[in-house]
Parts: C-alpha cells; sequence; structure tokens
C-alpha cells in the first residue's frame, strides 16, 4: 500500500491487514515498545476543512509513533491558491515523510499522490472518508466477532461521503449494506440495497449507522434537508425492528433531536465513542503500514 486515497481502491486483505494491526496497537498503547515506524519523520496535516477529531487523532497518533507533525491550514500555504497541487507535492515531497489531507475535491488529493514522492492520506474529501469506514469497521469487528454476512443499514444523507466508503468497505468485507434515504439523498455509486421504507430497511439489521443531515458546506440547504430527512430519524421505535443488541453508530459530530434521538445516543454512547477513539488505532495501523511500505 503506497497511499490511502479511497476505500475503493483498497483490497479486501489490505483492509483486514490494517484492522488486524490496529487491534494490536490499540492494546499496546501506553505500553513500551521499540517499534517506532516514524521516529525521525515528520507528517503534515494540510487541512482545508476545520476538524476535532480527525486533527487531534493523527496529531497524537504521529507522535505515539515517533514522528513530528505539522498543520498546515488553508491560509498557512499557496496549494491550489498561488502554485498548483503538483507543484506543492513536488516541494513538500523535499522536506516531508508523508501527508495527511482533508479538503473538498477528490481530484486535489490524487493529484498530490501523483505528483509527489510520498505516502497521502485521505482525512476526507467530498467523495470519500476512507479512515472514518475503517475505523468503524474496526468497531463492529470488536463487538460483533466478524463482519462477513453483517448487516448495516445508512440512515439519511446516503449520497455522502461516509456512505460512499461504507458502500465500498462493506463490498470489500462482505457485508450486507442498506442505504434508507429519499430519493433525491440517496448513493450514486452501486453496490447498497437502496429504499425509502426506512422500516424495511432496519428489519434485522445488526447495525443502525447515521451521520450529520447538515455537513460542511452545505448550509444554505439546512431548511429543506431537514424536513426531507426527517422520517430518517435513528430513534427508538426503529431500533426495536433491528436485532436485539444491535449497534447503533454515529461518526459524529451529531445534532441530538435531528438525525438521532437523545435517548438512543445517550444509550449507545459507549459505541459512539468508542468508533471516535478507533479514528487512532486505525490511523496508526495505516501510518504504519505507508511507512514500511
Amino acid at each position: 500500500m503506497k497511499h490511502l486515497l479511497t476505500v475503493e481502491q483498497l483490497s479486501g486483505a489490505e483492509i483486514a491487514e490494517i484492522l488486524k494491526l490496529a487491534g494490536k496497537l490499540k492494546k499496546a498503547r501506553g505500553k513500551a515498545t521499540k517499534t517506532l515506524p516514524l521516529r525521525g519523520q515528520t507528517w503534515a496535516l494540510i487541512f482545508n476543512k476545520a476538524s476535532t477529531r480527525t486533527r487531534v487523532s493523527f496529531e497524537v497518533g504521529i507522535g505515539e509513533l515517533g514522528g513530528t507533525s505539522l498543520y498546515l491550514s488553508q491560509n498557512d500555504i499557496q496549494m491550489g491558491r498561488g502554485e498548483t497541487i503538483a507543484d506543492t507535492a513536488r516541494t513538500v515531497s523535499r522536506y516531508l515523510h508523508g501527508v495527511v489531507i482533508r479538503t473538498f475535491a477528490q481530484r486535489d488529493v490524487d493529484d498530490f499522490a501523483r505528483h509527489g514522492s510520498i505516502p497521502v492520506i485521505n482525512a476526507l474529501t467530498d467523495d470519500e472518508h476512507p479512515c472514518q469506514i475503517l475505523s468503524d469497521l474496526l468497531t463492529v469487528q470488536e463487538n460483533l466477532g466478524t463482519l462477513k454476512g453483517k448487516k448495516v443499514v445508512f440512515l439519511g444523507d446516503g449520497a455522502c461521503n461516509v456512505c460512499n466508503s461504507w458502500v465500498y468497505g462493506a463490498q470489500k468485507t462482505d457485508m450486507e449494506l442498506w442505504v434508507a434515504a429519499p430519493r433525491q439523498f440517496q448513493p450514486r455509486i452501486a453496490g447498497a440495497r437502496v429504499t425509502e421504507d426506512v422500516r424495511k430497511a432496519v428489519q434485522g439489521a445488526d447495525v443502525l449507522y447515521t451521520d450529520v443531515w447538515v455537513s460542511m458546506g452545505k448550509e444554505a440547504e439546512a431548511a429543506d434537508r431537514l424536513k426531507a430527512l426527517a422520517p430518517y430519524q435513528l430513534n427508538a421505535g426503529l431500533l426495536k425492528l433491528a436485532r436485539p443488541g444491535a449497534l447503533v453508530m454515529h461518526c459524529l459530530p451529531a445534532y441530538v433531536g435531528k438525525e438521532i434521538t437523545g435517548d438512543v445516543f445517550e444509550a449507545h454512547q459507549r459505541t459512539i465513542f468508542d468508533q471516535a477513539e478507533n479514528r487512532l488505532h486505525a490511523q496508526k495501523a495505516i501510518m504504519t503500514l505507508l511507512a514500511n511500505g
């Protein structure tokens, strides 16, 4: 594995390798180790979108792997404004050992990887959110023991980057993914069972998953989105239709009372914050494999 640009480009074997290593790193966290794959390395975080979990987990993870992190916002560098992405990639490749990019266009991440000579990690684009889904898969595996054959239902905005990555992740791990969404918010890629009938979708589900309905850049559409997506709220009534003990997952930040009710969120907050923690472990595994690759 040379880069992590999309879940689509990963094989099932590569996903299994990432999850296995993430589990080992999670168990070993806080214990003395001589294995520091990023020792002497500097990795940059180039973020054109603000973040809490992504920034903190990557900066902590780079440090725990022995490296140094350098945070660069869109106001700190000229990439894509006064200098081409290709030239930025060629320049910083002379200074850095790896780069984590959180931005809008997937092509920007792809172009950086194409022209640079260092590992590139996609920390979110409008098309995909691979680190999130790898963390989610780790969480499901920890709680249910296996991924194969498990039914996951994504509720709400099925045309978003998280759902796109879930489509690819489910395909490559032999999971059954359903997307319950109104027609205008259904996935634009094939691979999931898609329906507007939310009650049909959640029948017998092992995992119920939701995400924010109004993400960054969509604020002007807020009123229309909230109205259209209201029937797809994750609530206690829907949860009763799933398998007993079904996982409730949310990639955060959560807007309680909109995509998920407060009672369901609080009852399942352990799993939800396990997801958040697992960003650290999955990303450490990804960086370790890239550094060793």
